[in-house]
Protein backbone atom coordinates (compact mmCIF):
# COMPACT_ATOMS: atom_id res chain seq x y z
CA UNK A 1 0.00 0.00 0.00
CA UNK A 2 2.73 2.32 0.80
CA UNK A 3 4.32 1.66 -2.15
CA UNK A 4 1.17 2.82 -4.35
CA UNK A 5 0.57 5.68 -2.33
CA UNK A 6 4.46 7.11 -3.39
CA UNK A 7 3.80 6.07 -6.97
CA UNK A 8 0.20 8.46 -6.99
CA UNK A 9 2.09 11.15 -5.35
CA UNK A 10 4.92 10.61 -8.32
CA UNK A 11 2.87 11.25 -10.76
CA UNK A 12 1.13 13.62 -9.28
CA UNK A 13 3.68 16.26 -9.13
CA UNK A 14 4.95 15.17 -12.81
CA UNK A 15 1.57 16.42 -13.66
CA UNK A 16 1.82 19.30 -11.81
CA UNK A 17 5.63 20.10 -13.15
CA UNK A 18 4.63 19.66 -16.46
CA UNK A 19 1.30 22.10 -16.13
CA UNK A 20 3.62 24.92 -14.62
CA UNK A 21 6.39 24.47 -17.39
CA UNK A 22 3.28 24.73 -19.96
CA UNK A 23 2.09 28.18 -17.95
CA UNK A 24 5.39 29.51 -18.22
CA UNK A 25 5.49 28.77 -22.00
CA UNK A 26 2.60 30.63 -22.96
CA UNK A 27 3.35 33.59 -20.25
CA UNK A 28 6.63 33.74 -22.16
CA UNK A 29 5.34 33.76 -26.03
CA UNK A 30 2.84 36.41 -24.58
CA UNK A 31 5.13 38.40 -23.59
CA UNK A 32 7.44 38.28 -26.66
CA UNK A 33 4.12 38.74 -28.92
CA UNK A 34 3.42 42.13 -27.05
CA UNK A 35 6.69 42.66 -27.97
CA UNK A 36 6.73 45.93 -30.57
CA UNK A 37 9.91 44.98 -31.98
CA UNK A 38 9.43 41.12 -32.26
CA UNK A 39 6.35 41.66 -33.88
CA UNK A 40 7.63 44.32 -36.69
CA UNK A 41 10.23 41.81 -37.60
CA UNK A 42 7.98 38.97 -38.02
CA UNK A 43 6.24 41.29 -40.37
CA UNK A 44 8.72 42.21 -42.29
CA UNK A 45 9.59 38.43 -43.06
CA UNK A 46 6.35 37.95 -43.94
CA UNK A 47 6.40 41.07 -46.46
CA UNK A 48 9.81 40.04 -47.70
CA UNK A 49 8.39 36.04 -48.48
CA UNK A 50 8.36 35.80 -52.11
CA UNK A 51 5.75 34.58 -53.44
CA UNK A 52 6.23 32.13 -56.56
CA UNK A 53 3.31 32.19 -59.69
CA UNK A 54 2.00 28.81 -58.87
CA UNK A 55 1.31 29.41 -55.15
CA UNK A 56 -0.19 32.68 -56.59
CA UNK A 57 -2.49 30.80 -58.80
CA UNK A 58 -3.73 28.17 -55.87
CA UNK A 59 -4.96 31.21 -53.87
CA UNK A 60 -7.20 32.41 -56.74
CA UNK A 61 -10.90 31.79 -56.65
CA UNK A 62 -12.18 28.02 -58.52
CA UNK A 63 -14.04 30.72 -61.48
CA UNK A 64 -11.12 32.75 -62.14
CA UNK A 65 -8.77 28.88 -62.80
CA UNK A 66 -11.58 27.74 -64.91
CA UNK A 67 -10.84 31.10 -66.71
CA UNK A 68 -6.97 30.67 -66.87
CA UNK A 69 -7.61 26.82 -68.30
CA UNK A 70 -9.48 28.26 -71.34
CA UNK A 71 -6.48 30.87 -72.37
CA UNK A 72 -4.36 27.23 -71.98
CA UNK A 73 -6.66 25.71 -74.65
CA UNK A 74 -6.22 29.19 -76.40
CA UNK A 75 -2.53 28.94 -76.27
CA UNK A 76 -2.65 24.75 -77.38
CA UNK A 77 -4.64 26.12 -80.69
CA UNK A 78 -2.27 29.09 -81.44
CA UNK A 79 0.73 26.59 -80.83
CA UNK A 80 -0.86 24.35 -83.67
CA UNK A 81 -1.21 27.89 -85.79
CA UNK A 82 2.57 28.42 -85.24
CA UNK A 83 3.40 24.92 -86.55
CA UNK A 84 1.89 25.50 -89.84
CA UNK A 85 3.64 28.76 -90.57
CA UNK A 86 6.71 27.01 -89.90
CA UNK A 87 5.73 24.24 -92.72
CA UNK A 88 4.86 27.21 -94.71
CA UNK A 89 8.33 28.97 -94.35
CA UNK A 90 9.65 25.53 -95.40
CA UNK A 91 7.80 25.30 -98.56
CA UNK A 92 9.07 29.12 -99.53
CA UNK A 93 13.12 28.05 -98.24
CA UNK A 94 12.51 25.16 -100.72
CA UNK A 95 11.10 27.46 -103.79
CA UNK A 96 13.89 30.31 -103.09
CA UNK A 97 16.39 27.63 -102.68
CA UNK A 98 15.83 27.04 -106.34
CA UNK A 99 16.24 30.74 -106.98
CA UNK A 100 19.21 30.65 -105.00
CA UNK A 101 20.88 27.39 -107.09
CA UNK A 102 22.03 29.13 -110.35
CA UNK A 103 24.00 31.27 -107.99
CA UNK A 104 25.41 28.47 -105.86
CA UNK A 105 26.01 26.45 -109.50
CA UNK A 106 28.38 29.55 -110.70
CA UNK A 107 29.88 29.63 -107.51
CA UNK A 108 31.01 25.79 -107.85
CA UNK A 109 32.30 26.48 -111.41
CA UNK A 110 34.73 29.63 -110.22
CA UNK A 111 35.71 27.37 -107.38
CA UNK A 112 36.80 24.37 -109.48
CA UNK A 113 38.23 26.46 -112.39
CA UNK A 114 35.37 25.08 -114.94
CA UNK A 115 34.60 28.46 -115.81
CA UNK A 116 36.57 32.08 -115.44
CA UNK A 117 34.37 35.10 -114.39
CA UNK A 118 34.45 38.07 -116.60
CA UNK A 119 35.65 41.69 -115.66
CA UNK A 120 32.19 42.59 -114.86
CA UNK A 121 31.58 39.53 -112.47
CA UNK A 122 35.12 39.91 -110.94
CA UNK A 123 34.74 44.02 -109.99
CA UNK A 124 34.31 44.32 -106.40
CA UNK A 125 35.16 47.42 -104.38
CA UNK A 126 36.24 47.13 -100.64
CA UNK A 127 36.27 49.07 -97.87
CA UNK A 128 40.04 49.86 -98.07
CA UNK A 129 40.12 49.94 -101.77
CA UNK A 130 42.54 53.09 -101.62
CA UNK A 131 45.18 51.40 -99.02
CA UNK A 132 44.43 47.89 -101.32
CA UNK A 133 45.31 49.73 -104.48
CA UNK A 134 48.20 51.45 -102.77
CA UNK A 135 49.92 48.57 -101.11
CA UNK A 136 49.09 46.75 -104.78
CA UNK A 137 51.51 49.17 -106.79
CA UNK A 138 54.15 49.02 -104.04
CA UNK A 139 53.99 45.21 -104.48
CA UNK A 140 53.57 45.40 -108.26
CA UNK A 141 56.98 47.50 -108.52
CA UNK A 142 58.68 45.04 -106.19
CA UNK A 143 57.73 41.71 -107.28
CA UNK A 144 57.37 41.86 -110.82
CA UNK A 145 59.35 39.02 -111.86
CA UNK A 146 57.34 36.65 -109.13
CA UNK A 147 54.01 38.11 -110.35
CA UNK A 148 55.33 36.59 -113.71
CA UNK A 149 56.12 33.43 -112.56
CA UNK A 150 52.86 33.43 -110.59
CA UNK A 151 50.88 33.77 -113.58
CA UNK A 152 52.67 31.15 -115.44
CA UNK A 153 52.10 28.74 -113.35
CA UNK A 154 48.18 29.25 -114.09
CA UNK A 155 46.75 28.26 -110.63
CA UNK A 156 43.01 26.28 -111.39
CA UNK A 157 40.30 27.48 -109.69
CA UNK A 158 40.31 28.39 -106.08
CA UNK A 159 42.46 25.68 -104.59
CA UNK A 160 41.42 24.19 -101.17
CA UNK A 161 38.47 26.48 -100.80
CA UNK A 162 36.23 24.15 -98.54
CA UNK A 163 38.71 22.51 -96.51
CA UNK A 164 40.03 26.24 -96.11
CA UNK A 165 36.72 26.89 -94.39
CA UNK A 166 36.66 23.98 -92.54
CA UNK A 167 40.06 25.00 -91.09
CA UNK A 168 38.63 28.50 -90.54
CA UNK A 169 35.48 27.77 -88.15
CA UNK A 170 36.02 26.09 -84.74
CA UNK A 171 32.88 23.87 -85.34
CA UNK A 172 34.14 22.21 -88.15
CA UNK A 173 38.00 22.28 -87.56
CA UNK A 174 37.62 20.72 -84.04
CA UNK A 175 36.20 17.60 -85.80
CA UNK A 176 39.21 17.34 -88.29
CA UNK A 177 42.18 15.17 -87.87
CA UNK A 178 45.22 15.59 -90.10
CA UNK A 179 44.47 12.23 -91.83
CA UNK A 180 41.15 13.74 -93.04
CA UNK A 181 43.23 16.79 -94.57
CA UNK A 182 43.89 15.12 -97.36
CA UNK A 183 40.54 13.68 -98.53
CA UNK A 184 38.61 17.60 -97.81
CA UNK A 185 41.09 19.08 -100.08
CA UNK A 186 39.02 17.18 -103.14
CA UNK A 187 35.59 18.59 -101.59
CA UNK A 188 34.44 20.40 -104.58
CA UNK A 189 30.52 21.50 -103.42
CA UNK A 190 28.11 21.21 -100.79
CA UNK A 191 24.54 21.40 -101.10
CA UNK A 192 21.33 21.72 -99.29
CA UNK A 193 18.34 19.98 -100.45
CA UNK A 194 14.92 20.31 -98.87
CA UNK A 195 12.14 18.03 -99.05
CA UNK A 196 9.41 18.02 -101.36
CA UNK A 197 6.23 19.15 -101.27
CA UNK A 198 3.53 16.57 -98.91
CA UNK A 199 6.92 14.74 -98.20
CA UNK A 200 7.67 14.76 -94.20
CA UNK A 201 9.70 17.66 -93.52
CA UNK A 202 13.41 17.47 -93.79
CA UNK A 203 16.53 18.83 -95.54
CA UNK A 204 19.89 16.90 -96.96
CA UNK A 205 23.43 17.81 -97.18
CA UNK A 206 25.26 16.59 -99.96
CA UNK A 207 29.36 16.82 -100.22
CA UNK A 208 30.58 16.51 -103.58
CA UNK A 209 33.89 15.08 -104.00
CA UNK A 210 36.14 15.21 -107.10
CA UNK A 211 38.54 11.89 -107.93
CA UNK A 212 40.25 10.66 -104.89
CA UNK A 213 42.26 7.66 -103.40
CA UNK A 214 40.06 7.34 -100.26
CA UNK A 215 36.48 6.06 -101.41
CA UNK A 216 34.43 5.71 -104.43
CA UNK A 217 31.06 7.86 -103.73
CA UNK A 218 31.04 11.36 -105.65
CA UNK A 219 28.33 12.17 -102.89
CA UNK A 220 28.07 11.49 -99.60
CA UNK A 221 24.82 13.04 -97.69
CA UNK A 222 23.38 13.76 -94.42
CA UNK A 223 19.99 13.51 -94.18
CA UNK A 224 17.99 15.70 -91.11
CA UNK A 225 14.60 15.02 -89.88
CA UNK A 226 12.43 17.56 -89.06
CA UNK A 227 9.37 18.19 -87.42
CA UNK A 228 6.78 21.05 -86.72
CA UNK A 229 4.25 20.20 -84.34
CA UNK A 230 3.85 20.64 -80.62
CA UNK A 231 4.21 17.49 -78.67
CA UNK A 232 1.04 16.13 -77.06
CA UNK A 233 2.45 16.00 -73.52
CA UNK A 234 4.17 19.39 -73.46
CA UNK A 235 2.70 21.88 -76.34
CA UNK A 236 3.85 24.88 -74.31
CA UNK A 237 7.20 23.82 -75.20
CA UNK A 238 6.95 24.24 -78.88
CA UNK A 239 9.23 26.83 -80.28
CA UNK A 240 9.36 26.14 -83.95
CA UNK A 241 10.33 23.08 -86.15
CA UNK A 242 13.43 20.62 -84.49
CA UNK A 243 15.47 18.25 -85.46
CA UNK A 244 14.71 14.78 -84.54
CA UNK A 245 16.57 12.49 -86.06
CA UNK A 246 19.32 12.21 -88.87
CA UNK A 247 21.32 9.42 -91.30
CA UNK A 248 24.05 9.43 -92.93
CA UNK A 249 25.20 7.06 -95.60
CA UNK A 250 27.43 3.89 -96.39
CA UNK A 251 31.12 5.07 -97.41
CA UNK A 252 32.40 3.12 -99.87
CA UNK A 253 36.17 3.01 -98.75
CA UNK A 254 39.07 2.03 -101.09
CA UNK A 255 41.54 -0.98 -99.20
CA UNK A 256 43.19 0.10 -96.31
CA UNK A 257 41.66 3.80 -96.91
CA UNK A 258 39.71 4.16 -94.36
CA UNK A 259 40.38 6.64 -91.62
CA UNK A 260 37.07 6.12 -89.59
CA UNK A 261 38.95 2.96 -87.67
CA UNK A 262 42.51 1.73 -87.29
CA UNK A 263 44.19 -1.38 -86.74
CA UNK A 264 45.22 -2.91 -83.15
CA UNK A 265 47.14 -5.51 -82.29
CA UNK A 266 46.37 -7.58 -79.46
CA UNK A 267 48.33 -10.65 -77.87
CA UNK A 268 46.24 -13.82 -76.59
CA UNK A 269 47.29 -16.45 -74.38
CA UNK A 270 45.17 -20.06 -74.48
CA UNK A 271 44.04 -21.15 -71.51
CA UNK A 272 45.18 -24.60 -71.69
CA UNK A 273 48.35 -24.66 -73.73
CA UNK A 274 49.31 -21.27 -72.69
CA UNK A 275 50.82 -20.10 -76.39
CA UNK A 276 50.52 -16.97 -77.13
CA UNK A 277 49.09 -15.43 -80.37
CA UNK A 278 48.88 -12.27 -81.77
CA UNK A 279 45.16 -10.90 -83.42
CA UNK A 280 44.19 -7.85 -85.31
CA UNK A 281 41.15 -5.71 -84.64
CA UNK A 282 39.84 -2.89 -85.88
CA UNK A 283 38.65 0.05 -83.32
CA UNK A 284 36.67 2.92 -84.50
CA UNK A 285 38.43 5.97 -84.64
CA UNK A 286 38.49 9.75 -84.67
CA UNK A 287 37.48 11.41 -88.09
CA UNK A 288 35.22 14.07 -89.10
CA UNK A 289 33.61 11.47 -91.60
CA UNK A 290 31.99 9.45 -88.72
CA UNK A 291 29.46 13.07 -89.47
CA UNK A 292 28.58 10.03 -92.19
CA UNK A 293 27.73 7.65 -89.48
CA UNK A 294 25.35 9.27 -86.78
CA UNK A 295 24.08 7.99 -84.03
CA UNK A 296 20.15 6.28 -84.62
CA UNK A 297 17.65 7.53 -82.09
CA UNK A 298 15.57 4.69 -80.90
CA UNK A 299 12.39 4.64 -82.35
CA UNK A 300 10.84 2.41 -79.45
CA UNK A 301 10.72 5.13 -76.67
CA UNK A 302 14.12 4.45 -75.67
CA UNK A 303 16.15 7.02 -73.91
CA UNK A 304 20.13 7.71 -74.93
CA UNK A 305 22.59 7.84 -72.39
CA UNK A 306 24.00 11.28 -71.67
CA UNK A 307 26.99 11.09 -73.52
CA UNK A 308 25.20 9.94 -76.76
CA UNK A 309 22.80 12.43 -76.43
CA UNK A 310 25.45 15.13 -76.22
CA UNK A 311 26.76 13.99 -79.53
CA UNK A 312 23.30 14.27 -81.27
CA UNK A 313 22.68 17.83 -79.74
CA UNK A 314 26.19 18.76 -81.35
CA UNK A 315 25.52 17.08 -84.71
CA UNK A 316 22.42 18.51 -84.78
CA UNK A 317 23.66 21.63 -84.33
CA UNK A 318 26.76 21.52 -87.03
CA UNK A 319 24.02 20.37 -89.49
CA UNK A 320 21.65 23.44 -88.78
CA UNK A 321 25.12 25.40 -89.16
CA UNK A 322 25.97 23.64 -92.86
CA UNK A 323 22.55 24.78 -93.88
CA UNK A 324 21.96 28.34 -92.50
CA UNK A 325 25.28 30.12 -92.54
CA UNK A 326 28.03 27.99 -94.23
CA UNK A 327 26.30 26.92 -97.74
CA UNK A 328 24.86 30.24 -98.41
CA UNK A 329 27.67 32.58 -97.06
CA UNK A 330 30.05 29.89 -98.04
CA UNK A 331 32.94 32.63 -99.54
CA UNK A 332 32.43 34.76 -96.43
CA UNK A 333 33.66 32.06 -94.41
CA UNK A 334 36.64 31.15 -96.79
CA UNK A 335 37.76 34.73 -96.38
CA UNK A 336 37.20 35.11 -92.19
CA UNK A 337 34.73 37.67 -92.62
CA UNK A 338 31.89 35.91 -91.58
CA UNK A 339 33.52 35.04 -88.75
CA UNK A 340 34.74 38.60 -87.86
CA UNK A 341 31.38 39.44 -87.63
CA UNK A 342 30.35 36.98 -85.78
CA UNK A 343 32.95 37.64 -82.99
CA UNK A 344 32.08 41.60 -83.28
CA UNK A 345 28.72 40.45 -82.49
CA UNK A 346 29.28 38.35 -79.60
CA UNK A 347 31.84 41.16 -78.06
CA UNK A 348 29.30 43.69 -78.52
CA UNK A 349 26.81 41.97 -76.58
CA UNK A 350 29.56 41.57 -73.55
CA UNK A 351 30.65 45.28 -73.93
CA UNK A 352 26.68 46.46 -73.17
CA UNK A 353 26.30 44.16 -70.55
CA UNK A 354 29.51 45.46 -68.73
CA UNK A 355 28.31 49.33 -69.77
CA UNK A 356 25.29 48.72 -67.85
CA UNK A 357 27.08 46.77 -65.05
CA UNK A 358 29.77 50.21 -65.07
CA UNK A 359 26.19 52.52 -64.94
CA UNK A 360 24.85 50.65 -61.86
CA UNK A 361 27.83 51.07 -60.21
CA UNK A 362 28.19 54.26 -60.62
CA UNK A 363 24.49 54.93 -59.79
CA UNK A 364 25.02 53.13 -56.34
CA UNK A 365 28.28 55.66 -55.85
CA UNK A 366 26.26 58.54 -56.29
CA UNK A 367 23.60 57.52 -53.97
CA UNK A 368 26.31 56.48 -51.43
CA UNK A 369 27.95 60.17 -51.41
CA UNK A 370 24.48 61.90 -50.99
CA UNK A 371 23.66 59.60 -48.03
CA UNK A 372 26.77 59.62 -45.74
CA UNK A 373 24.67 56.85 -43.20
CA UNK A 374 25.71 54.37 -46.11
CA UNK A 375 28.61 52.21 -47.33
CA UNK A 376 29.98 52.38 -51.22
CA UNK A 377 25.94 16.26 -112.65
CA UNK A 378 23.95 13.37 -111.53
CA UNK A 379 26.90 10.85 -110.06
CA UNK A 380 26.44 8.03 -108.42
CA UNK A 381 25.37 9.19 -104.35
CA UNK A 382 26.03 6.89 -101.37
CA UNK A 383 23.51 5.01 -99.72
CA UNK A 384 21.57 5.62 -97.05
CA UNK A 385 22.08 3.97 -93.52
Amino acid sequence: MADNSKTEDTASDSVEAAKNASDKKEKLADQVMQNPQVLAALQERLDNTALTPSSYIETLPKAVKRRIDALKQLQVKCAHIEAKFYEEVHDLERKYAALYQPLFDKRREFINGEAEPTDAESEWHSENEEEEKLAGDLKNVVVIEEKAEAEETNVKGIPDFWFTIFRNVDMLSELVQEYDEPILKHLQDIKVKFSEPGQPMSFSLEFHFGPNDYFSNSILTKTYKMKSEPDKTDPFSFEGPEIVDCEGCTIDWKKGKNVTVKTIKKKQKHKGRGTVRTITKQVPNDSFFNFFSPIKVSGDGESLDEDSEFTLAADFEIGHFFRERIVPRAVLYFTGEAIEDDDNFEEGEEGEEEELEGEEEGEEEEDAESDPKKDSSQPAECKQQ
